[in-house]
């Protein structure tokens, strides 16, 4: 046994086993589940391939990753988890409003455990935070933040800003660091938005989470952020988490 392995520890996961089905040619989700991960919980991860060409993903690429979620849902629910989310935001959202939710309802009808997906995840968010009027900042394409504002539209929330990097290539996001994605969110924010959200689960944001809050003096939410927290939730795992934002105090 490890000199600092403790009995109690194990088995790895005790309080709680998380699932993660993540995009291929990312990696900044995993990093970040487990910077926020709790005493007792654990994240496993499967993998999807967004596109073929993931340099230049396109809007039909995100469009027609069901089918690969459902099957990722089949390998991972073999695990003794307790929970799954598909850590994608635009890939949830792209299909439009209830998407999402028959996505979740075919995976749960599979892995017989809670499932959810990140735009169900900062639905989620935003209705603990009282959001009504949200600023929102993105690497994407005008394109594809088009059907990000259409989506958030019909949700119910008034977008007072929306703005994208232009960027198609998923290695481009991993690789932008924390002055763009501050600045970013800097840009995006207006003085009538109730909260600001960072999207995209390829982006290394959880780390800026708080000193944007300090700055902006609101909260501030990002794709990982909300899927690890909801996921947490419909796991019925209640820890308020320091270090990561205002969302975790719900």
């Amino acid at each position: 046994m490890e000199r600092n392995e403790k009995v109690t520890d194990l088995p790895y996961g005790w309080r709680g086993r998380l699932g993660l089905i993540y995009i291929a040619s990312a990696y900044s989700m995993e990093v970040e589940f487990n910077k926020m991960t709790p005493p007792g919980v654990t994240s496993h991860t499967t993998r999807i391939a967004l596109s073929d060409q993931p340099e230049s993903f396109s809007i039909e690429d995100l469009s027609a990753l069901d089918e690969s979620v459902l099957h990722a849902t089949e390998l991972l629910a073999q695990a003794p988890i307790d929970a799954i989310a598909f850590g994608c935001t635009s890939g949830s959202f792209v299909n439009g409003v209830g998407y999402d939710q028959q996505l979740i309802k075919s995976m749960e009808n599979i892995a017989n455990i809670p499932c959810t997906t990140t735009i169900t995840a900062v639905i989620e968010a935003m209705k603990v935070l009282h959001i009504k009027n949200v600023a929102i900042a993105t690497p994407y394409t005008n394109e594809v933040n088009v059907l990000a504002d259409q989506f958030f539209s019909d949700s119910g929330l008034h977008i007072t800003n929306m703005t994208g990097l232009g960027l198609n290539d998923d290695y481009a996001i991993s690789a932008l660091d924390s002055r763009t994605i501050y600045d970013m969110a800097i840009k995006a924010n207006t003085n009538d938005a109730d909260a600001l959200f960072l999207s995209c689960t390829g982006l290394s944001a959880v780390h800026l989470i708080e000193a944007l809050e300090e700055d902006l003096q609101k909260p501030v939410i990002t794709s990982n952020q909300a899927t690890f927290w909801h996921t947490l939730r419909i796991s019925n795992i209640a820890s308020q988490i320091k270090g990561f934002g205002q969302l975790f105090s719900y």
